[in-house]
């Protein structure tokens, strides 16, 4: 899984987004992710079957 910050984590089981990334620390753009939600809480997100990245639309 590779993302670039702007781009959005989305819960694969339920199609909704988790947040948008706003730092990649992995190298690459792989995982982990830092990730703000909508409400403003950030977490720190690593890869897992459940997660997906959806590009932003743009750049």
């Amino acid at each position: 899984m590779r993302a670039s910050v702007g781009d959005k984590v989305v819960n694969v089981k339920d199609n909704t987004v988790v947040g948008e990334i706003i730092e990649v620390r992995g190298e690459a753009g792989e995982p982990p992710y830092l990730v703000r939600a909508e409400d403003g809480h950030v977490a720190l997100v690593a890869s897992g079957r459940d997660i997906q990245v959806r590009r932003a639309e743009a750049r």
